[in-house]
């Protein structure tokens, strides 16, 4: 009977805990902080021609080649064939793909969409049950 107590409790401290409403951030928020996360990105994967990336943007363009400059609202991609170039503002960027990108970089990327999907979805049950 002991046991059993101590599962429940130990089970509606962890439920109380994991089940807390998240404060919503505005759109403009989360699209402020995805750029800086992108500019990180960006400045891990360091500038030249062996710093190949794949940009997908907002507007469903998409731009392969190396990262040749990196400034401080953008950076440039620069097109291996042709030579193009284009600027890209951090804040234009849906997903990029780098091949610099170490193993660690990606699980944390990962960890952190898990983390913002699960509070997410804490924040509707909560959002809801009211």
């Amino acid at each position: 009977m002991k046991k059993l107590l101590t599962m429940m409790v130990a089970c509606l401290v962890v439920s109380a805990v994991s089940v807390r409403p998240v404060a919503a951030s505005s759109n403009a928020e989360k699209e402020v902080r995805f750029a800086g996360k992108v500019k990180l990105g960006v400045e891990k994967f360091g500038s030249g021609r062996d710093t190949r990336v794949e940009v997908k943007l907002r507007d469903k363009t998409r731009l392969k080649g190396y990262v040749s400059e990196i400034g401080e609202n953008e950076f440039v991609v620069t097109d291996v064939k042709t030579g193009a170039s284009n600027k890209v503002a951090y804040a234009d960027v849906k997903q990029i793909k780098g091949n610099n990108m170490s193993t660690g970089a990606k699980i944390a990327i990962g960890v952190s969409i898990a983390v913002g999907l699960i509070l997410l979805i804490s924040w509707l049950i909560v959002a809801g049950s009211d």
